[in-house]
């Protein structure tokens, strides 16, 4: 199976949560009893996951250019080893788009990251192709993958977001724009964990993302959703599960 090791394959040290001072840092304390600061990439809310004592995977990254020693991995929710990296999906996407192993998308062999079209950008364009004469894909691009990482889980459903993303919805709409223009869009939903069913919107958390899901679907932008079940040795592809609108 296609998979991508955990925080770029640093070295993991067990450790449990004390605080979130704020969205991008975390407290945790190792096995030691040290207590060390640990970047944390995952901007959402975390209301269930970073609880008091949760379990941590941090990953060691020392450099002289880092403000901490340790990057927050994955948490363990009861035995399921939950991702809290929002980087990791894309990392995985691109890898199995590069290698033709993401089946919707197979026929494409060029991928180009964070394609720009007016003021935003997208993930991924693919093309057949490479572009000639040498550029960056833009507007013309026939293809656009918008990838969504999605961690939280209820009744087996996993549900995103799990917090208001007005980006995120502003991102739906100019997709719909551009396959009503004749582009192939798609967004991915990555489940970075591998007890979810299918994937649904948290219509409690975000209702206009919601509504726009479902009306983007209606006009032609495809939503894919894939269970990604993690392990210390990294994420793996497995099978696509429904999206839910």
């Amino acid at each position: 199976m296609l998979s991508v090791p955990l925080v770029g394959g640093a070295p993991l040290v067990a450790a449990t949560f004390v605080a979130r001072p704020n969205r991008f840092l975390v407290q945790a304390r190792l096995q030691s009893g040290e207590l060390v600061a640990a970047h944390l990439a995952d901007r959402g809310r975390l209301l269930t996951k970073l609880v008091p004592a949760a379990r941590l995977l941090l990953g060691h990254k020392p450099g002289a250019q880092r403000k901490t020693q340790y990057q927050v991995a994955a948490v363990y929710v009861g035995a399921e080893l939950v991702s809290l990296d929002t980087h990791l999906p894309n990392r995985l996407i691109e890898l199995a788009l590069r290698q033709q192993r993401l089946e919707p998308f197979a026929d494409y062999a060029y991928v180009e990251r964070e394609v720009r079209v007016g003021a935003s950008r997208f993930d991924f364009g693919l093309d057949r192709l490479p572009p000639q004469p040498a550029r960056r894909l833009g507007a013309d691009c026939p293809c656009f993958v918008e990838v969504k990482s999605v961690a939280d889980v209820r009744a087996g459903v996993a549900i995103f977001p799990d917090a208001p993303t007005t980006r995120g919805r502003r991102h739906l709409l100019e997709l719909a724009e551009l396959r009503a223009q004749g582009v192939r869009t798609a967004v991915v939903f990555v489940m970075q964990r591998g007890d979810g069913s299918a994937v649904a919107v948290n219509r409690e958390i975000d209702p206009d993302f919601a509504t726009a899901l479902a009306a983007v679907a209606a006009q032609g932008v495809e939503l894919y959703a894939y269970r990604c079940p993690l392990s210390p040795a990294g994420i793996v592809l497995a099978e696509s599960v429904p999206v839910l609108t």
